[in-house]
């Protein structure tokens, strides 16, 4: 049933350290899932550096998906979204053919705080890769919840289509994206419907299959069966996966089925010919030198 186990690797990035786990060496991707960090968690004291704001970069080829369970973040971008996003909501911006955009903490800088989430890209299907660029955020109403009646298990359905319902957030392949908090002794079904599936543990520890999982390990699943996961104490679960869209290479921001598209990706940041957002200053992220090779993704 477990196919794998994904240890997430601790990255940091100048301030606050993330968790790496999408792309792996043994499964580069999930569904349409070629990316997944887990922020955090971390607690910022009022005044922190802005060498933790993530500056201008690029994108081609894929869609961004942010989700919190605590704090705030500030997005901006180059088709003139200013957007903080909240826990409980998502911040979705499609890539397309070209965007650029930040990360701002300004209002954790201002008070202080936790911040704590998930940051995941969505490879764009076939024919799809160059749609104009774009960008969504969805609140809660946009996106179905569910409760158990021993109130054990709690969820919501971040993206895509599963478990009866449907989130409000314009995917562009079959997938689905959901958000489980448990407590101890809660179970939750994960359905066998789509042929790509897999779990990350964000909090706590889950038991499936005779195998406890604990926090910054992600489970991927053999096809076919429904998976049954049983909290062994209060957990936060994320749930992901879907059909798979094909092969993709992958360069530091690019993603796209064609590696000459990431070269030409490339050569226009670093000729500045990709539009930077309005609302920031003119820094931003230069492309790293000498860029590592990119490599295909399945």
């Amino acid at each position: 049933m477990i196919e794998l186990v994904i240890d997430q690797r601790r990255k940091d990035l100048g301030g606050f350290e993330v968790g790496r786990v999408l792309p792996y060496a043994k499964r580069r991707m999930v569904g349409p899932f070629v990316f997944f960090d887990h922020m955090g968690p971390v607690a910022f004291q009022a005044g922190f550096d802005r060498k933790v704001d993530v500056r201008p970069h690029p994108h081609i080829g894929l869609s961004t998906v942010t989700y919190l369970f605590d704090g705030e973040i500030t997005h901006r971008d180059s088709v003139g979204a200013i957007q903080a996003i909240h826990p409980g909501e998502v911040n979705w911006m499609t890539a397309g053919r070209g965007i650029t955009h930040s990360e701002r903490f300004e209002t954790l800088r201002a008070q202080g705080g936790k911040m704590h989430g998930i940051q995941a890209w969505v490879a764009l299907p076939d024919g799809q890769e160059e749609i104009d660029p774009a960008f969504a955020n969805h609140g809660p109403a946009d996106l179905p919840t569910f409760e158990t009646p021993d109130g054990k298990l709690w969820a919501r359905l971040v993206a895509g289509k599963g478990w009866g319902a449907e989130a409000k957030v314009a995917t562009r392949s079959p997938m689905f994206y959901c958000h489980w908090r448990l407590k101890a002794g809660g179970q939750g079904e994960l359905p066998a419907e789509y042929p790509e599936r897999a779990a990350y543990v964000a909090e706590g520890e889950v038991e499936v299959a005779g195998q406890t999982l604990r926090a910054g390990q992600m489970a991927v699943f053999a096809p076919g069966e429904p998976v049954l996961f049983t909290a062994a104490t209060d957990a936060i679960v994320m749930l992901l996966g879907g059909e798979p869209v094909g092969p993709r290479f992958i360069e530091w921001n690019f993603v796209s089925s064609s590696k000459e598209r990431i070269e030409q990706a490339k050569a226009d940041w670093r000729a500045g010919r990709m539009k930077l957002p309005d609302a920031d200053d003119q820094e931003f992220i230069p492309l790293p030198e000498p860029p590592p090779p990119a490599s295909p993704m399945s």
